[in-house]
């Protein structure tokens, strides 16, 4: 067993998108995407606790990337891993946790809702285990221990700018709460943005948030909320690739134009800062 791929999950760049805003470039991790810190993360503590042992079956509901990342870190660790998820999600992301192994059971198109009670029966099964990540505080942990401490490095080294906001998306709600968590306790005045879409959960396409529900966002420490239609974050994403050589996702495009109308009209002291979630070939079908 080869754990070297392992050690290459986070410390990702933080690229400058303008003056204002900064990004983290999530697609560094080895499949790609931002949820490879906690499936790995989660795993790790589980292991730790007792509660994943050897022989044990790993088994997530999930739009895509924690599902991806699961298989991988699964596929390192020696675990089976069974991943429920809509059957609306991009074939892409199917096929990558195919290639990891992964056995894939489909639900109706964006019923959650129906992947997290399935993922639940299966979870009641001996030598059955679910990292739950919509629900365990581990996902906020792992955010705050690494993904935060990433920024405050990278900014106060580099360029020495305090951070005056947070501005992205919520699928789990760990990546915001998270960093709130660790880069509030520096400047209590920080924003907290939540990005989300413009159509309802069960219509809109940018696949990674608002999948239905709050999960781990607590709206209490939310300062404001942009929405953004499908079709422009699905243009931004575009853009990003032709303009600036960023061949992102959806959900990136939206965190990047959201974070730009919001700057447009707030002024804050220091530097935004959201993410570049995953990679774009996972939604070649869909740009």
């Amino acid at each position: 067993m080869n754990k070297n791929v392992l050690s290459t999950i986070g410390n990702t760049p933080l690229v400058k998108i303008n003056e204002r805003l900064y990004a983290k470039l999530e697609t560094a991790n080895p499949t790609g995407s931002i949820k490879d810190r906690i499936a790995y993360y989660m795993i790790a503590k589980a292991i730790k606790r007792g509660e994943l042992k050897t022989g044990d079956t790993i088994v997530e509901a999930t739009s895509g990337n924690t599902g991806i990342a699961l298989s991988m870190v699964g596929a390192v660790m020696g675990y089976k891993v069974k991943i429920i998820m809509p059957c609306n999600m991009s074939d892409e992301r199917k096929q990558m946790m195919r290639m990891f192994g992964a056995e894939i059971v489909e639900v109706g198109p964006s019923d959650f809702k129906e992947a997290i009670r399935l993922r639940n029966e299966f979870a009641l099964v001996d030598d059955f285990w679910s990292p739950q990540q919509f629900e365990n505080h581990d996902n906020i942990e792992c955010h705050a221990e690494t993904t935060a401490k990433e920024i405050i490095k990278q900014l106060f080294i580099g360029e020495r700018k305090n951070i005056g906001a947070v501005i992205c998306g919520a699928g789990t709600g760990g990546t915001i709460m998270g960093c709130y968590k660790a880069l509030s306790k520096l400047d209590k005045t920080m924003k907290t943005v939540l990005v989300q879409p413009e159509e309802d959960a069960k219509s809109h396409g940018i696949q990674g948030i608002n999948d239905g529900a709050d999960f781990l966002v607590d709206r209490s420490i939310l300062s404001d909320e942009v929405k953004v239609s499908t079709l422009d974050a699905t243009d931004r994403a575009r853009r990003l690739a032709k303009e600036s050589g960023f061949l992102v996702g959806i959900s990136a495009g939206a965190n990047i134009l959201a974070a730009e109308r919001w700057l447009e009209s707030n002024e804050i002291d220091g530097a935004a800062i959201t993410f570049l979630c995953d990679r774009g070939e996972r939604y070649m079908s869909l740009l």
